[in-house]
């Protein structure tokens, strides 16, 4: 896939915001693309992208004792903004929630700071599991469905439901850690934090709205899998039509009420006093942005699966069944 161009928004605005936190950890991305940011290389990215920001914290203190390196090239950062891309276009469970747990790894923290901060993360993680288990068992299913050539519509909209009940009590689950890391962080660390939460919202859109933007189809997870599985051009074009049938059915992503949400988190957090008990949108938010991300794989799958050969079918269900497997990066 063409990696997006750092120069342009919404990545400038990541990169920038990122460059402003002082990045001190790689931002998480998942394993099962290794296809696009190699882990071979991730040790030598973090370092050129992120090791010289770590210099100084936000408060404007030595941070760590690395020394300076090198300006990332223009490769390694479209590495980098390709992992992201990925990683906001397959990983909607926790929604929100899910972002400001990114967003925590790539937050400059002091030392002293940095223990409390990621405990926090993995509780978070820990919070969003049930989420990801039920993102899983869809991921299960649509790979049985594709194995067997016969996708099941009554388990499968049974397991987008679940994984849309399971993400709407994340927040609920995770308020306490959310005041607990407000309690954390310095001013600074508050505002920096949600620049971080923001900019991936931005991302993330870019990242979805590619996948079904006629104008950038080499952006999409089709043009990924037409290159993984050797997809002809008639394949492709009869993906396009039944996954445009398809998603007649599913109820349209509202960007705006995930986008008022955040500004609620944002405002709140930037405040002196937080409490996320109080912040009323984020079930419905979260079980939103979830929600949608399941039907929208279970109906891109559902469009694949009747053009398949058998032999991209059987390599199909393996990619599907490896997703289904993959375990909680926040936590390893």
């Amino acid at each position: 896939m063409s990696a997006p161009d750092v120069r342009d928004s919404p990545w400038a605005t990541l990169w920038a915001t990122l460059r402003r936190g002082k990045i001190r950890h790689m931002v998480a991305i998942p394993m099962e693309h290794q296809r696009v940011l190699n882990p071979s290389k991730m040790g030598t990215i973090a370092t050129l992208l992120f090791g010289a920001l770590a210099a100084v914290n936000c408060g404007g203190a030595s941070a760590n004792a690395r020394p300076p390196a090198t300006a990332a090239s223009a490769s390694e950062v479209d590495e980098v903004a390709a992992g992201l891309t990925e990683h906001h276009r397959h990983h909607h469970h926790g929604g929100v929630t899910l972002i400001i747990a990114l967003s925590l790894d790539t937050l400059g923290v002091s030392p002293e700071e940095r223990t409390a901060v990621e405990k926090i993360r993995r509780d978070l993680h820990a919070r969003m599991e049930p989420a990801r288990a039920a993102q899983q068992k869809l991921a299960a299913a649509l790979a049985e469905g594709v194995a067997a050539a016969n996708l099941d519509a009554t388990t499968v909209d049974a397991a987008i439901a679940q994984v849309s009940a399971a993400a709407a009590k994340v927040h609920d689950a995770s308020a306490d850690a959310l005041n607990e890391l407000h309690a954390v962080l310095t001013p600074p660390e508050r505002v920096a934090l949600v620049d971080k939460v923001e900019a991936h919202w931005s991302v993330w859109q870019k990242a979805n709205a590619e996948e079904s933007d006629p104008a950038n189809p080499e952006g999409s997870r089709l043009a990924m899998l037409t290159t993984d599985l050797g997809l002809t051009q008639d394949q492709v074009d009869k993906i396009r039509a039944g996954f445009g049938e398809g998603m007649k059915g599913v109820p349209r992503l509202d960007p705006q009420k995930i986008a008022t949400h955040i500004r609620e988190f944002g405002d709140a957090f930037r405040s002196e006093k937080f409490d996320a008990k109080a912040l009323k949108g984020a079930n419905v938010a979260n079980a939103h942005l979830a929600g949608w991300g399941a039907a929208y794989l279970a109906h891109f799958v559902e469009a694949v699966s009747p053009v398949l050969t058998p032999d991209q079918r059987a390599e199909y269900a393996r990619r599907l069944g490896e997703h289904a497997g993959h375990s909680n990066g926040g936590n390893e």
